[in-house]
């Protein structure tokens, strides 16, 4: 019998002896298991950017309306039970194990048949519809991990709508060199007669989200950034008016410094005005749901003044530096930063350094086999303009370091989601006040 601790070594062991599966597989081991999807009400979420931020707006949204709110999501930030929570609140360990046994009974039978072992994201996705099945979700919201069309999340068959956030170039060596083949990808999970609603900002990839969606047959609803007007902009969050094509123009306010979580808000309000005859929730109590919203590690405020944002892509950069410059005018800014070896971190600091000013910058590794030299990344922070620079290996020191510095401005921590990570849970350990 395997302990909580067991379980979560050999899941996060997977990798080294399985290899990516077709659908076809999630779909028999879905059925294997009793076909927990069946039934369920499920919003499907794709995208490259901001899939996360719908996600957890939808769901707390749902919650506040009173129905009982699965969210299926993913990386997890400090501890894997993160990936599956009810109601904003993560799994406990033995819901974890009760399913992890439920799932490992499975891949035992396939691989002693001569079948594939799931795959770490496909082990995963089977033991959260295991566990929001055992719990019976009124509705389940489900981020894709890489893609959509091939997703493991795609086996399910009749979600409620799918959505599509923003799309940009990521992921190139899966997905495709460029925008429409990306959106080919991440309209793969559109299923015939499904309401679509989608990022239309782009235009490539809208069209080809768009030609999807008539070639199945499906209703879709285009959100674009012209439709939303920014009111305030402060430390606290963004006010702003969104014309819907649903609820008409309507006042929101979402917790976050972030612009364009304005349009992942818009995303998540259209969707459920296209599913109002399913939830019967009232504006109010959305908007209500909307400023209550938390995502981890996304232009997360995680301490008065303290900042911390995983945007480790070209696009997540760009906005974070969008942010920044904001605020630079009225706050010193002092900036902690890190990233793994296998990023473009030399195109990733430059674009940070460009047209912005900070007081102080701290450069700091992540620990593993995809550590990056602190040196190495404070030396091309100077290159590109920065005099304040300091190397401090211990994300730990390297955070006491920068919170201190600080002082009355603002600290941004970028980089990575494992930095955000590890300085969440240092945070939460030190209790920092």
């Amino acid at each position: 019998m395997f302990t909580y601790e067991e379980a979560v070594t050999y899941i996060e062991e997977i990798p080294k002896f399985t290899k990516k599966n077709k659908l076809d597989h999630t779909r028999k081991c879905l059925d294997m298991l009793g076909s927990p999807d069946k039934n369920r009400k499920i919003i499907h979420v794709a995208g490259t950017n901001g899939k996360g931020s719908v996600c957890a707006f939808l769901s707390t949204m749902l919650e506040e309306g009173g129905l009982k709110c699965g969210l299926f999501t993913s990386p997890h930030l400090m501890k894997i039970n993160e990936r599956f929570q009810i109601n904003e609140v993560m799994v406990s360990d033995e819901e974890f194990l009760k399913a992890f046994l439920a799932v490992k009974e499975l891949s035992d039978r396939l691989v002693e048949q001569g079948d594939y072992h799931p795959t770490y994201f496909e082990f995963l996705f089977l033991m959260g519809m295991m566990i929001f099945d055992q719990a019976d979700v009124d509705v389940l919201v489900l981020e894709t991990g890489l893609g959509g069309r091939l997703d493991a999340t795609n086996s399910v068959r009749n979600p409620l709508a799918c959505v599509i956030t923003s799309i940009s170039l990521d992921h190139v060596e899966y997905l495709g060199n460029t925008i429409p083949e990306i959106a080919g990808e991440k309209a793969g999970i559109i299923k015939a007669g499904v309401p679509v609603i989608f990022d239309g900002n782009n235009q490539e990839a809208a069209q080809v989200i768009k030609e999807k969606a008539k070639e199945l047959g499906c209703p879709y609803y285009e959100v674009k950034s012209d439709s939303q007007k920014m009111l305030s902009y402060t430390p606290d969050g963004i006010s702003f008016t969104y014309d819907s094509a649903i609820y008409g123009t309507i006042d929101l306010f979402v917790p976050f410094i972030a612009k364009y979580q304005m349009m992942n808000a818009a995303l998540a309000a259209e969707t459920m005005g296209v599913l109002k005859e399913f939830h019967k929730i009232e504006k109010q109590t959305l908007k209500a749901g909307m400023e209550h919203t938390k995502w981890q590690g996304r232009m997360e405020t995680v301490l008065p003044g303290v900042i911390v944002d995983g945007a480790h892509n070209e696009d997540g950069i760009a906005r974070f530096v969008e942010t920044v410059r904001y605020f630079q005018d009225d706050y010193s800014i002092t900036l902690l930063f890190a990233t793994v070896s296998d990023k473009e971190f030399g195109d990733m600091i430059r674009k940070i350094c460009s047209g912005l000013h900070f007081t102080n910058v701290i450069v700091t590794e992540i620990w593993g086999s995809r550590k990056q030299s602190s040196e190495e990344l404070a030396e091309l922070f100077r290159e590109n303009g920065c005099n304040q620079v300091c190397a401090q290996p211990d994300p730990e020191k390297a955070f006491d370091q920068a919170y201190e510095q600080k002082g009355d401005g603002l600290l941004f921590v970028v980089g990575s989601l494992y930095l955000v990570g590890e300085i969440k849970d240092y945070i939460r350990r030190k209790k920092y006040d």
